[in-house]
């Protein structure tokens, strides 16, 4: 025996609610929104301001000091000792490297001198403070 179905319940099944994915395309789109800029940044410093001239991006490695007192070598957390013996391998093998220094504006003078000074002890001759453009 045939099975039959009436075709007007099979018209109210053919809508499909777009409400649902629209709000989860919402929300994923405030989602990136707020975490790229987090992710673009990488380390919170607040730079000093200053006239510069723009960084140019052939061999490079940064520095950064943030508020804490906390050393990266590009981005990546590093001890005295780990920043000394990488950058004595810097000096030695990549002499054409560019060095830019990241410091906290508020962190005492004394503690970017430190980070100078293990530059100056690899030699490395080539080296840069980063400011943040003045407006």
């Amino acid at each position: 025996m045939a099975r039959r179905t009436s075709l007007v319940s099979l018209g109210q099944i053919s809508d499909i609610n777009m409400t649902p994915l629209m709000d989860l395309t919402f929300i994923l789109l405030i989602t990136f929104i707020i975490t790229f800029p987090l992710i673009e940044q990488g380390i919170a410093i607040n730079l000093p301001k200053g006239k510069a001239a723009d960084m140019m991006e052939s061999e490079t490695r940064s520095i950064s000091l943030n508020l804490e007192r906390q050393l990266y070598l590009d981005d990546v957390p590093v001890s005295k000792e780990e920043l000394k013996a990488a950058m004595a391998d810097i000096g030695a093998n990549e002499p054409n490297t560019t060095i830019y220094v990241r410091a906290d504006q508020t962190l005492p003078y004394g503690e970017v001198v430190e980070i100078m000074r293990v530059l100056h002890g690899a030699n490395i001759t080539r080296m840069a403070l980063v400011t943040e453009a003045e407006q």
